[in-house]
């Protein structure tokens, strides 16, 4: 399985997330199969059915997120050394506007929260570059060009 890249508060909450539905969850669905299952004939019980599929889902999300703790690289916080890396804040300006960004991994990223991944578009144009540098993106309305501004 490929690196994950998250902070360490974003492991944190990976790792409460698994805890809730490793035992939470788990105790849910093994009540709903419990009861499902004495409704009696299972050949024709749905109740029965869609309980299992969401044990499957369940298990399968907690595979997952297992194997992105497992294989999780900490975000360690950056020393601005001039240039946009993984975990720094990066503040922007687009076309009279202003923005600031915390770049993390795939799996925090959330950009009502400002949090850009790496991986995007606007993540990918700013690695590597340094204050006062013109970035462009293609977005689906267009092309925009960012300013850095300042890098934390």
């Amino acid at each position: 399985m490929p690196e994950k890249y998250l902070t360490k508060d974003g492991l944190e909450k990976l790792r409460n997330e698994l805890e809730r539905l490793k035992k939470e969850e788990r105790q849910k669905i093994a009540k709903e199969l419990e009861q499902a299952i004495s409704f009696g004939d299972l050949s024709e019980n749905a109740a029965y059915d869609e309980a299992k599929e969401a044990q499957a889902l369940l298990e399968g999300k907690i595979v997952e997120m297992e194997n992105i703790i497992n294989n999780a690289i900490i975000i360690k916080e950056t020393k601005n050394n001039g240039s946009v890396d993984i975990g720094s804040t990066v503040t922007v300006k687009w076309n009279d506007k202003q923005d600031k960004f915390l770049i993390v991994g795939e799996e925090e990223s959330s950009p009502i929260e400002k949090r850009i991944s790496f991986k995007s578009p606007l993540g990918k144009a700013l690695l590597g570059k340094s204050k006062g540098t013109k970035v462009g993106v293609k977005t689906p309305s267009g092309a925009i060009e960012y300013t850095i501004v300042n890098i934390d």
